[in-house]
């Protein structure tokens, strides 16, 4: 059994959260030199940066690559942690990029600033293309550079006073953000959660949902599906009492559905539009970037019904637009060439057979994981898979994984405390890497 061998060389510093820091030595505060201390200014650092924990998770899991990589420099480290894409963009979306690339540097072709919104004709094509039958209009979605700008963007437009609850576990940039805006209130170091977020517990003795009848009433609804970490796919019933829920509490649901094309089963909605009532009380913020591979190129989007409103009746709509055209200048003109060669005919097939390569590792890292004789959850209707080691701190399973084989996984804990004795192993990467860490995994601990 993989568990019953795990934390055998891990050390209690390494066991350390990342909400209470690194377990290494920092160096002086960067405002000590060697003669003597730099000018301050009078401007008083905001409460909510200090509350904010020492590091974000995925910089963190950068810099303990790096410190695994000065230890062991001849090691092949096999990254199967951050969820960045790795093949290439298919040729008829890239060679659509260059072809606007190149008409820049005409007197016909070149443009420069467009709608901050973006182009009508690529939130033309994401309306009748992914939500076709939904009424969902193009002159609801807002274009972006990706889903975690928009994620920030609608936190700058509810502001510090509303409520927040979250998945436990999450995508930690909802909670930071909490935090930044002033949502989220003080830290509590023991249990790892701020005082003003409601935690809705997600795991798998709840099949992922939360229990709705325990959770109290709150503004703002942040859910994810398929879960980054976990994987899981809501149901369309599951969904259904969301929205449910949220229309009896008068809350607003920020769904984000970046993972949606993952989704093979009829069962699970790829967007909550789907469930009857929802343009009422759900915005949507999905991306470009695990469906086509845009991680670098950055795009994404996000639709505000005309019917969802706030309390006094005002339309929210016409207030993210104000946000957005003071905020920003609108996603590149390049980039959103490419979005719409993706939801072209020969784009969307292409990318299909991109999805399904990495569905597909996803798959061979379940069945290896299993094979150890672990719980493992997700991997099918999502990139990522959910590794169970029960009793056993996630920091050091991911301690432990990446000495022994040279391996970057993600620690659960830092999805939120109820992702602690879990890792999320990412099944973006090359083929020949994927069967490589299985057979590094294999040698290690069968």
């Amino acid at each position: 059994m993989m568990c019953s061998r795990f934390v055998q060389f891990s050390s209690p510093a390494q066991a350390v959260l990342l909400e209470r820091g690194s377990n290494q030595p920092r160096s002086n505060p960067p405002n000590e030199t060697k003669i003597g201390r730099r000018h301050s200014t009078k401007v008083p650092r905001r409460i909510e940066m200090e509350s904010l924990r020492n590091g974000y998770l995925f910089p963190e899991i950068s810099r303990r690559e790096e410190e695994h990589k000065q230890k062991y420099p001849n090691a092949r480290l096999i990254r199967l942690g951050i969820g960045d894409t790795t093949e290439p963009i298919p040729d008829v979306i890239a060679s659509a990029m260059v072809e606007q690339v190149y008409a820049l540097s005409t007197i016909k072709g070149y443009n420069g600033y467009g709608p901050e919104r973006g182009s009508m004709a690529l939130r033309s094509a994401i309306a009748n293309k992914l939500y076709d039958g939904l009424n969902v209009k193009a002159g609801e979605i807002f274009v972006s550079d990706g889903a975690q700008s928009d994620i920030s963007r609608l936190q700058m437009l509810f502001g510090s006073t509303v409520t927040v609850a979250v998945q436990d576990p999450t995508f930690p940039a909802y909670v930071d953000t909490s935090v930044i805006v002033g949502q989220a209130g003080k830290l509590h170091e023991e249990t790892g959660q701020y005082e003003n977020v409601v935690y809705m517990k997600c795991g798998s003795e709840n099949n992922f949902f939360p229990d709705l009848c325990l959770t109290p009433k709150t503004d703002l609804i942040f859910f994810c599906s398929p879960n980054n970490p976990t994987g899981h796919a809501a149901t369309r019933h599951q969904l259904t009492e969301l929205v449910e829920f949220a229309t009896a509490n008068g809350s607003i649901i920020i769904y984000d559905s970046a993972y949606a094309s993952y989704i093979s089963d009829d069962r699970c909605p790829k967007s909550i539009y789907e469930i009857p009532g929802a343009k009422e009380v759900a915005i949507e913020v999905s991306s470009f970037s695990k469906f086509a591979g845009f991680t670098g190129v950055r795009l994404g989007w996000s639709v505000v019904p005309k019917e969802l409103c706030y309390s006094n009746g005002y339309p929210l709509i016409k207030d993210f637009n104000r946000i957005v055209t003071t905020c920003f200048n609108g996603a590149s003109n390049i980039s959103q060439v490419g979005g719409l060669a993706c939801l072209s005919p020969p784009g969307y097939e292409a990318l299909s057979h991109v999805v399904d390569y990495y569905k597909e590792n996803a798959k061979m890292i379940t069945e290896g994981f299993k094979s150890l004789g672990l719980k493992v959850y997700g991997g099918e209707n999502a990139p990522y898979v959910w590794v169970h080691f029960p009793g056993s701190s996630s920091w050091d399973v991911f301690s432990e994984i990446l000495e022994k084989t040279h391996i970057v996984t993600v620690p659960g804990r830092g999805f939120g405390p109820g992702g602690e004795e879990y890792i999320r192993v990412s099944a973006f990467g090359k083929r020949e890497h994927i069967l490589e860490a299985l057979n590094r995994l294999e040698n290690t601990y069968k």
